[in-house]
């Protein structure tokens, strides 16, 4: 099956000011996303989600570890025409109709006149924007606002989408919507990568699900699988979720306690044989 993202061994470490490690966001993290397929990379906050997708992006580079994104390095130009990124946060031009927006972007892609018109109407009504695309884009609702957003994330009608938070600030209505043209987006033969909070939304659309704790991968399958001991269960991979991440913050402090004590246990004998040393002195 072809990788369109293959991370090998990929860590991430942020430094301070004097150039040392501060937060070690991905620690030794490899994973791939196969073509056609949805994966959900999940986890809380500051698990280094936002730090993959930045990386795949190519607006971080990655201390230690190999990237590549169709075969290529992350930021390489030609790669980035197959590629449609959708923010947490909308940044859009308020003083900007729908309209005006995705045009915009289909011309930072270079897309000639008539493709850009074809493909904005196509958008406008595969969104729900049809009917307010003359609007400035700052009088939306938040939920309007992220429908454009994954408008013009579709622009270039990319073979990879990458999605962060994709139904956020969307009523059921709105949410189920986006849900359902992702899936069509899918039979088409996109590749989608998806994070969210919104743990419901992904049970019912990914293939696979990656679930990060403090930069490190603790959980990887298909959904099916994974939840397979869950049937029957309210949200099963919401319980599922919590169960994993309360096991792994379980041996995280019973680590932190082992050496915790080793450390005082040390120094205990380091201090047991400095007095020795002084009475040996002293006598």
């Amino acid at each position: 099956m072809n990788e369109i993202i293959k991370f090998d061994n990929v860590t991430k470490i942020f430094k301070d000011f004097w150039r040392k490690p501060k937060v070690v966001a991905l620690k030794n993290f490899s994973f791939s996303v196969n073509e056609g397929e949805i994966l959900g990379l999940l986890g809380p906050n500051g698990s280094g989600k936002s730090t993959t997708l930045k990386l795949i992006l190519g607006l971080l580079y990655p201390t230690h570890g190999r990237i590549s994104v169709f075969g290529k390095l992350p930021g390489d130009n030609l790669a980035k025409r197959f590629i449609g990124y959708l923010p947490e946060e909308d940044y859009l031009y308020s003083y900007l109709n729908a309209y005006e927006t995705l045009d915009f972007f289909g011309k930072v892609f270079n897309l000639p006149s008539n493709i850009r018109n074809e493909r904005i109407e196509l958008l406008l009504k595969m969104l729900g924007i049809k009917g307010y695309e003359i609007r400035p884009v700052g009088e939306y609702s938040k939920g309007m606002a992220r429908r454009l957003g994954l408008a013009q994330s579709l622009i270039n009608d990319p073979k990879l989408l990458i999605l962060d938070e994709p139904t956020n600030g969307m009523d059921p209505i709105g949410s189920n919507e986006i849900k359902n043209i992702l899936l069509d987006l899918k039979k088409k033969g996109k590749t989608i990568l998806i994070c969210s909070h919104l743990l419901a939304d992904i049970e019912s659309i990914c293939d696979r699900i990656i679930i990060l704790y403090r930069g490190e991968m603790i959980t990887e399958g298909k959904v099916d699988e994974l939840l397979d001991s869950y049937k029957g269960e309210k949200n099963p991979l919401e319980k599922f979720f919590l169960d994993v991440v309360k096991k792994k913050k379980e041996e995280v402090k019973e680590k932190k306690e082992k050496i915790y004590k080793e450390e005082k246990k040390e120094k205990e004998v380091d201090k047991d044989l400095l007095q020795k040393l002084l009475h040996k002195d002293d006598s």
